[in-house]
């Protein structure tokens, strides 16, 4: 089966979704900022600050071509990964895109308990985070909407909600995932 790249904002619940429906399904997972951060023995934070974001996005760009061959996967992305280079088509391509889509309120509040752990985010005063928000939203929308899925990730706060997220996915989903749980 061919990679599943989940993407979408921060704190959508990308890596949360991604791990349960692996744990579900027996598929492997990917988290490409860890994959970034192993294969450069430094944070993402470190990386933005030595090589700036431009050269973060080629190091992730490179990083995604490097994992997109993988088989039987799911590939959780940053929330910019979509939005550069050519990013979304190659996923596009290689593979199935899922944007992972919450609300601007799901969203404020999974980021704002966790604004000192998010560079981009720490320091920042509750309607900074919500202006933030709906900057970057508005401009990365046009890319995560060329997703060839989308599915709501505003349930994924507790373990009931993420196994009932994940049953319903299997169940209603967009993509025919496979059990490799042999």
């Amino acid at each position: 089966m061919k990679p599943i790249f989940i993407i979408g904002y921060m704190g959508c619940g990308k890596t949360t979704f991604g791990r349960a429906l692996c744990e579900k399904t027996g598929l492997k997972f990917i988290d490409l900022d860890d994959y970034i951060e192993a294969r450069h023995g430094a944070s993402v934070k470190e990386i933005f600050a030595i090589k700036g974001e431009q050269g973060f996005r080629e190091i992730e760009q490179e990083a995604l071509r490097e994992v997109a061959d993988s088989e039987d996967t799911v590939i959780s992305c940053g929330g910019g990964t979509p939005c550069f280079f050519d990013n979304i088509d190659f996923m596009n391509d290689k593979g199935l895109t899922l944007w992972l889509k919450a609300s601007n309120e799901t969203l404020f509040s999974r980021l704002v308990r966790k604004r000192e752990k998010r560079p981009l985010l720490a320091g920042k005063t509750d309607e900074e985070i919500r202006e933030i928000i709906t900057r970057q939203l508005e401009a990365r929308t046009p890319h995560y909407s060329k997703a060839q899925n989308i599915w709501q990730g505003d349930s994924l706060e507790d373990r009931r909600q993420i196994d009932d997220n994940i049953a319903n996915f299997l169940l209603y989903g967009p993509i025919p995932i496979p059990d490799t749980k042999k």
